[in-house]
């Protein structure tokens, strides 16, 4: 088996990944890491305290509406890595079976998502999130691609258990200090009170409007913050198996 080496960009992505203080929970820059390792974006999530995976570290824009789509179908390549605690690899969406992720697969093909590539943040059996890579053009990631992804994911565990992350937030170029999913979970509190639900049947009820009205989850949430729309006497009938139930 050969070594694996770090490249020259890759060095300067780890390098640029020490917090250097400000509000950013993970120096450098996400961008750059991206066009080192030949992807268009780049998203890293953790799972804090057992709670979905929330965004730490991303590209702006495409990155961030694959994990928001991910969350709010729950599938995808990402939930399969946390699942599993093994890469998933596809390096073309387009010949992946139609009934492994039935909703995604098409939002992807919208969004001309043509190959994903994740990775996960493993200690020993312990998956503490996902590195997750996507281009718009098929095809598989190159030999030095593929080593440097494998070791910033390695360098990302090392962050972890040193704490360097501090509380979990998202770090982008736009906004390096928002808590991404704040108001999920948030609103998933509320709809819980108004429905008269367990919480992770109201985080169902939250998807699945998500979905039937084509928005993303944490627009839906910042509506429900912002009593914009409520989820009483919605007809909702518990599961008591765990399932959807009815509405």
């Amino acid at each position: 088996m050969s070594a694996v080496s770090t490249s020259a960009g890759m060095a300067a992505v780890l390098d640029g990944l020490r917090p250097r203080g400000g509000a950013a929970l993970i120096g450098g820059d996400p961008v750059f890491c991206a066009e080192v390792l030949g992807v268009g974006g780049v998203a890293v999530s953790l799972l804090p305290d057992g709670e979905p995976s929330e965004p730490v570290w991303a590209t702006p824009g495409l990155s961030l509406r694959l994990e928001d789509l991910q969350f709010t179908l729950g599938q995808g390549p990402s939930l399969d890595t946390l699942a599993s605690g093994s890469h998933v690899l596809e390096p073309d969406v387009g010949r992946v079976d139609a009934d492994r992720w039935p909703q995604l697969l098409p939002e992807l093909r919208r969004f001309r998502i043509r190959a994903v590539f994740c990775f996960p943040l493993l200690v020993g059996g312990v998956c503490l999130g996902v590195l997750t890579l996507h281009r718009r053009s098929p095809g598989p990631l190159s030999d030095t691609a593929m080593d440097d992804a494998l070791i910033l994911a390695g360098a990302l565990v090392s962050m972890v258990l040193d704490n360097a992350l501090g509380q979990e937030g998202m770090a982008t170029s736009e906004d390096p200090s928002v808590l991404y999913r704040a108001s999920v979970h948030q609103a998933t509190g509320m709809i819980s009170v108004q429905a008269g639900v367990s919480l992770p049947q109201a985080m169902l009820l939250l998807r699945a409007h998500a979905y039937r009205h084509g928005k993303p989850v944490l627009d839906v949430a910042g509506d429900v913050v912002a009593r914009r729309i409520h989820f009483r006497d919605i007809g909702w009938k518990p599961d008591r198996s765990g399932g959807k139930g009815t509405s």
